[in-house]
């Protein structure tokens, strides 16, 4: 009997012949829905750069390093990444402590390193990586569910970095990391009574943070989400645009290079955290509808992944790192429409931008890995 369509039959050990996606360690699926929301990432961005060439090579360049860098990832075994995380975290909560005394300033805020002559770059993005992975990396050596203790420590794990971000300050980012090593912690099976306890400190956490914690602009950015009239042309501008934008691309769209909010400068930041509203009002409901079943299809990809993994630390990053990156557009298009307040998180895979770009391609190029290097084995 001849074998089914693109199926090698088993060797003599009982296990089949790799496919060449598995050979190369690369998912096809995921790389073309990639390589869609490249193509698109180039028609918005030109449109909302105002037909600038220069940004379009400057990101296509990011995404050529970030696609190297997803591919050259993927050829690590996961146990190999597991093997260097905890010098990985040591090293990325260092780096944070160097933005703190030796970082760039921009923008009212201290977030970069700058080397002399090489590049300029966030050590929080790196972050984003490494804390899902020493949480998974903690959690996948003991028993699920975890113990109070195991919880204790991987609370810890993920509060040290957190602490360094808010005092950059970056309230977007630390929210972020903060999830994605949450996630693990969810993911490994945590008792409903200590998730029950977490929502009861909700409420006293919340007040804290906004009397001792977050500056003046970022309670101002909350006020101005609960009623962003009240300062139509100071903190309430760009949610007013943005919201405008998004209106008045009704079901179709005006049609690209036609929208108006952003080709006349009424919408700031058009080409980053905004650029959404560019899309919804050049392509309307039906662009950004597509837009979001292509994420939608990412999530869902990165949700079979975590299921098929076939060790605890794999399926914890995998998941991880999916339900991080459904935050990432959750939050992103939230606080375009209005729906959560303003705190700096770009479009994944659309925005403008270099650093984040390449962080979500090497997150992606981890997904890559855990699903590619598991053994190929016959049915029954």
């Amino acid at each position: 009997m001849k074998p089914l369509s693109g199926i090698s039959p088993p060797d003599s050990r009982g296990l089949r012949r790799e496919p060449w996606w598995m050979r190369l360690h690369i998912d096809p699926w995921l790389l073309l829905l990639v390589l869609v929301l490249a193509g698109a990432a180039g028609f918005v961005l030109y449109s909302a750069s105002s037909k600038s060439m220069a940004m379009i090579y400057r990101q296509a360049a990011h995404y050529a390093v970030g696609l190297a860098a997803m591919i050259f990832v993927a050829q690590f075994k996961p146990r190999f990444m597991e093997r260097w995380l905890p010098p990985a975290y040591l090293v990325s909560v260092l780096l944070l402590v160097a933005v703190l005394l030796i970082g760039t300033e921009a923008k009212g805020a201290q977030r970069w390193i700058r080397i002399p002559g090489l590049i300029t770059f966030q050590p929080s993005e790196i972050m984003k990586l490494v804390m899902p992975m020493s949480v998974a990396w903690y959690l996948g050596r003991r028993e699920m569910p975890p113990r109070f203790k195991h919880v204790c420590i991987c609370l810890l794990i993920i509060l040290v970095p957190v602490v360094l971000i808010l005092k950059q300050p970056d309230l977007g980012t630390t929210l972020l990391i903060a999830a994605s090593g949450l996630f693990g912690v969810l993911l490994a099976g945590l008792r409903w009574r200590y998730i029950l306890g977490a929502l009861a400190l909700l409420g006293p956490g919340a007040a804290a943070m906004w009397f001792f914690v977050m500056h003046g602009y970022q309670k101002q950015r909350v006020m101005t989400f609960l009623n962003p009239e009240s300062d139509p042309l100071g903190a309430g501008w760009n949610i007013i645009q943005s919201k405008a934008a998004i209106g008045s691309g009704g079901v179709f769209g005006k049609g690209w290079l036609q929208g108006t909010q952003s080709h006349l400068d009424f919408l700031p930041e058009g080409h980053t955290d905004f650029i959404i509203a560019v899309l919804a009002e050049e392509f309307g409901l039906v662009g950004v509808a597509l837009l979001l079943f292509v994420y939608l299809l990412i999530v869902a990809r990165g949700l079979y992944i975590t299921h098929h993994a076939q060790e605890s630390f794999s399926k914890l990053l995998a998941g991880s790192i999916t339900l991080t990156f459904f935050v990432y557009v959750f939050v992103n298009i939230g606080m375009v429409s209005g729906l959560l307040p303003v705190v700096g998180v770009p479009l994944p895979l659309i925005s403008y931008g270099g650093t984040s770009l390449i962080t979500l391609l090497v997150g992606f190029g981890i997904l890559m890995s855990i699903h590619t290097h598991r053994k190929w084995m016959t049915q029954g």
